[in-house]
């Protein structure tokens, strides 16, 4: 039965002919196959979900090395290594697969990851997130140990042990350009998990702290700021959410996670209306972005246990 469902819901995340809101479902609900099922079910869903690599939308490939990168499996390390190494891809799906094989952990991925940091000409945007990778896999692979976190992502980079996280000197340490890109991503994610409970003293002065993200010079940091409000969901961040992608000079990546981040805040007031005003925007990543985070929006309204398609109804809603 499972292993039926995988394969329809390959089937509706490979359709160009299906509503991109309901081939995200897909993807989140072959993911959760990929991390929860035994073997062979698993590497099904790892390539179903390499299959839709064929797509022309670049927001979808995005979310497709992304959630690779969050399945643990190895079956995943061949297709992200073959979409960072095509370089006619999207650079934003070559970071997101760079950003994956980081996630991976795995020792054998730092060669390719240090070509692509020290190649001639590459993107920036890239190179960063191969820097991120490579400190990230040597992390993993060291005495020191990633910690648990509280969010269910497996993220760039560790966050900084506790006792180095009070606000202000976390956010002292995000902000200086003079400190490698890793470690400014864990002063960046222990921020997040000081945001959160949302109700907790700290969350608010942690939310203004990582806006302040917002005016880096790294497209790829600004991103990141916008995908960690979209964990968080706080209220407090809806401001600059709509800020980052109101900007039309904005980079595509950050205005598109913005979005979807915003998309997460759903229920609150006035944001479906922020959305809807950006549903012609010129950046076809944008546009797709809101289609996802509207329908995001209303699964926030809704009663559903989980934002994804069940994988045993997944024959249903492929029909």
């Amino acid at each position: 039965m499972e292993n039926a469902s995988v394969a329809s819901l390959r089937e509706t995340l490979c359709s160009e002919e299906t509503a991109l809101a309901v081939r995200f479902r897909a993807l989140f609900s072959l993911k959760h196959v990929a991390t929860t099922a035994e073997s062979s079910s698993a590497i099904a869903a790892v390539e179903a979900i390499a299959a839709a690599f064929s797509s022309p939308s670049a927001l979808l490939k995005h979310e497709l090395a992304y959630c690779l990168g969050q399945t643990k499996n190895d079956a995943a390390i061949q297709p992200l290594r073959r979409v960072l190494s095509d370089l006619q891809e999207d650079p934003m799906c070559r970071h997101e697969a760079a950003e994956a094989l980081g996630a991976l952990g795995k020792a054998e991925n730092l060669q390719l990851l240090r070509h692509f940091r020290d190649r001639e000409g590459e993107e920036v945007v890239v190179t960063e997130t191969c820097e991120i990778a490579i400190d990230r896999i040597e992390w993993e692979n060291s005495k020191e140990r990633l910690q648990e976190n509280d969010f269910a992502s497996i993220d760039p980079a560790p966050p900084m042990p506790e006792s180095e996280r009070s606000v202000d000197e976390l956010e002292k340490t995000m902000l200086d350009v003079q400190q490698p890109l890793f470690m400014r991503y864990r002063a960046m994610f222990a921020l997040r998990d000081l945001a959160s409970p949302p109700d907790c003293h700290t969350a608010v002065p942690a939310v203004l702290a990582l806006a302040k993200g917002f005016k880096d010079e790294s497209a790829l940091f600004r991103h990141e700021i916008a995908f960690v409000f979209g964990q968080l969901s706080h209220p407090a961040s809806i401001p600059a959410l709509t800020g980052a992608l109101s900007d039309v000079n904005e980079a595509s990546m950050v205005r598109h996670e913005a979005a979807e981040a915003l998309g997460s805040l759903g229920g609150e007031e006035g944001v479906e209306d922020i959305l809807k005003a950006f549903l012609q925007d010129k950046e076809t990543v944008v546009r797709e972005s809101v289609i996802v985070a509207l329908d995001m929006a209303d699964y926030e309204k809704s009663a559903d246990a989980e934002y994804a398609l069940i994988p045993e109804a997944a024959s249903a809603a492929a029909s």
